[in-house]
């Protein structure tokens, strides 16, 4: 897509008023509703599973759509890059955690006589990046292909560990202890605030469920199916994810005895409770569930940065917005891969820098999932934007409670989750995580003031 000269805001940042909102009906050709956002179908749709929005730049464009003709490009420049930043994090943090999953299964099958060091673990996620990179630029089939047999290992997984869990172990802590109890080694003296900092394995969890946002161009009848599945993953892992706890803390035996020699709490009562045989069957369907994870994040994070480069908001000269034969985004699949190397690098500063980037990607995807709720909450019937729900709503009073009440939840963790997570604070305990965020958004609206803004005018009509 060439670059042209100074045109008008309104011929190319605008959407024409009656295709700003799209509510068509769900048997209608998802084709067409692309087509009256401005773009034209270019990936294959092979998935089963967005809203009025169904582009594969999900929050991104949507919303650019929600706010008035002025504030489009920079409301969708600032959201873009935050949910850039997030999902990049995600992707690196998955990773990792996924890396250091399998090198604790080293550890525990040497009772502790192998200790996995940072260059280890750097090159065993060096390879899981390349195995995950080859994996996306094959084509979306095998990842539509994961993304069934995902759900099954995911839910087998759990409902078996806490089987495992539930029947082997002998000395199950009391509903006391799991409910009431707070072990705050945090060095804050707040107990309340200590256990607010547990916020964060939460928060991190609980990110990209928006994924099938982004690949809704590669999704039959997205319009419906999208939300439908955001909505059953925020439930489904919300629900689950919590027994899984109780379970944990249930069989987790003597605190100091965690993490233990794999450096995972997890393993460590695992094994505890099951022995290394049940627990070698068990960790190696856990990981396999991260491994699945990271597969669909890399994917739904090249579609937003090809979404991105087809509205001219990356100085790519159009690179990352190009598909491969097989309809993929290959360059895009490649350069966040790229990308998460280099922040597998922090591991050899410290493990504060890594740790960061868990806290970053909550932090950052949060805030991007808040804006559009907010912007459509403030704008919504305003005439530029003439905001109209698509065939999956909230409808009447829910439609605003639930929107408040998110945006002041967002507000809320990313205060907690950018404060120090121990005391004294020292330079190998600060929370780097809100600096990096602020940085990139600070780095990205000057580029925008100097130079982007010439050329990006928020999402772009193709056709």
């Amino acid at each position: 897509m060439g670059q042209e000269s100074e045109p008008s805001f309104e011929n190319k940042a605008v959407i024409p008023a009656d295709v700003q909102s799209v509510a068509p009906s769900i048997n209608g050709r998802e084709e067409e509703r692309l087509a009256q956002l401005g773009y034209k179908q270019e990936f294959v749709r092979e998935f089963g599973n967005l809203s009025a929005y169904p582009t594969n730049g999900g929050l991104y464009s949507a919303s650019a759509y929600l706010v008035p003709r002025r504030w489009r490009p920079i409301t969708g420049w600032v959201v873009g890059w935050l949910n850039l930043l997030g999902q990049i994090a995600g992707v690196a943090s998955t990773e990792w955690g996924l890396s250091g999953m399998i090198l604790a299964c080293a550890s525990i099958s040497t009772d502790g006589r192998y200790v996995a060091s940072a260059g280890h673990q750097m090159a065993v996620y060096t390879c899981l990046l390349i195995i995950h990179g080859l994996i996306n630029s094959i084509g979306t089939k095998l990842i539509a292909g994961f993304t069934r047999i995902f759900v099954f290992v995911n839910l087998g997984t759990l409902f078996a560990i806490v089987i495992a869990l539930g029947v082997t172990c002998e000395d199950k802590h009391p509903a006391s202890y799991i409910f009431t109890s707070v072990q705050n080694q945090s060095g804050w003296q707040s107990d309340g605030f200590a256990l607010l900092l547990g916020l964060l394995s939460v928060q991190w969890t609980m990110t990209d469920y928006d994924a099938t946002a982004h690949i809704s161009e590669e999704v039959e009848k997205a319009s419906i199916r999208a939300p439908v599945a955001v909505v059953i993953a925020v439930f489904g892992t919300g629900i689950c994810g919590w027994i899984y706890n109780i379970v944990y803390v249930l069989c987790s035996g003597p605190l100091d005895e965690l993490p233990g020699l794999s450096g995972y709490s997890a393993a460590t009562i695992i094994v505890r409770n099951v022995g290394k045989k049940g627990f070698y069957v068990l960790w190696t369907f856990v990981c396999m569930t991260a491994f699945f994870v990271v597969s669909t994040a890399l994917q739904a994070n090249s579609r937003t940065f090809h979404a991105f480069s087809r509205d001219n908001g990356l100085p790519d000269r159009g690179l990352f917005q190009r598909l491969a034969e097989n309809k993929v985004p290959v360059p895009a699949v490649w350069l966040i891969c790229l990308v998460c190397g280099c922040l597998g690098l922090l591991s050899f500063a410290s493990d504060v820098a890594v740790n960061a980037v868990f806290s970053l990607c909550a932090i950052a995807l949060d805030t991007s999932y808040a804006i559009p709720i907010a912007c459509k909450l403030i704008f919504r019937n305003h005439p530029e934007v003439s905001y109209r729900a698509g065939p999956f709503r909230l409808a009447g009073l829910l439609g605003t409670v639930i929107p408040l009440i998110a945006c002041g939840w967002v507000a809320f963790t990313v205060v907690c989750l950018a404060c120090p997570e121990s005391l004294p604070v020292t330079a190998a305990t600060f929370n780097y995580s809100w600096v990096i965020t602020l940085g990139v958004v600070f780095c990205s609206l000057v580029w925008y003031a100097v130079d982007a803004r010439k050329r990006y005018f928020g999402p772009r009509t193709h056709i």
